[in-house]
């Protein structure tokens, strides 16, 4: 069922295997660390800590996300648990930030 098979390279040993994944992960943890960074942004804009969780707006990632996996030939059971985890971490961390930035220095007095 799965096309994504055909579109990595065809490995003999699991050290082929593990190579070909940490090439994978110096492309991708840029672009998430580059993804966090708008986060950060999102905390900074939004108005109320009520507005960091947005469901519409998580539902429509994954509507996305599993669409383009499916033209990708992937799993999109897969992808979308992987990316439900991922933005469960990054409101996370959008929170913090939220708060973070919102902290009053303290007086001097």
């Amino acid at each position: 069922m799965s096309q994504a098979i055909n579109n990595v390279q065809h490995c003999t040993t699991m050290d082929d295997v593990r190579r070909h994944i940490d090439a994978l992960d110096d492309v991708l943890v840029p672009l998430l660390v580059t993804r966090g960074g708008y986060m950060t942004q999102a905390a900074r804009i939004k108005q109320e800590a009520s507005q960091v969780r947005d469901e519409d707006r998580i539902q429509a990632i994954v509507d996305r996300v599993r669409a383009r996996t499916l033209i990708e030939g992937g799993e999109p059971d897969v992808m979308e648990a992987i990316y439900r985890s991922m933005m469960e971490a990054y409101i996370a961390h959008e929170h913090r930030e939220f708060a973070r930035l919102r902290q009053t220095a303290p007086q001097q007095g």
